[in-house]
């Protein structure tokens, strides 16, 4: 009477084909999250870093598993000495995560990404990834 036929539902079968891409990666990383954050990797049981294993050098990623249970446990102090570059960068993820599930559900295009920010993004990564190995950095870039 009036209202939708039965078996159909409010939002269009589109939207939620669409939305998948974006719930499914965000189960997957919060999943992942949760077993950081229940399995200390401060206790070990992870692989190592293989850079840090052959050079001793620790890569722009090091400390990222570490980091990633200090946040997911609140200790944003202890997240910071292990990576503070990640520290940084995991709200814009999260950001950017909102942005293309809000996308995806409204059916919106994503705005072209200027090429400047792959190189920009490559230039912070490998100026990270030199000075947290300068050993007067150490102290303040390294995973401690």
């Amino acid at each position: 009477m009036g209202g939708e036929p039965a078996g159909t539902s409010a939002v269009p079968v589109g939207r939620w084909r669409a939305g998948v891409a974006p719930l499914v990666a965000g189960g997957v990383v919060a999943g992942a999250t949760l077993v950081l954050a229940l399995v200390d990797p401060h206790e070990g049981g992870y692989p190592l870093c293989p850079l840090l294993a052959l050079t001793g050098w620790a890569c722009p990623a090091c400390g990222g598993l570490r980091a990633t249970h200090d946040l997911a446990t609140g200790d944003i102090a202890g997240a910071w000495a292990m990576n503070p570059l990640w520290v940084v960068v995991v709200p814009f993820l999260v950001v950017a995560w909102v942005l293309w599930l809000r996308r995806a559900w409204t059916g919106t295009r994503a705005r072209a990404v200027p090429a400047w920010t792959g190189v920009a993004a490559l230039v912070v990564l490998v100026g990270f990834g030199v000075a947290r190995n300068i050993p007067a950095m150490v102290p303040f870039l390294g995973p401690s």
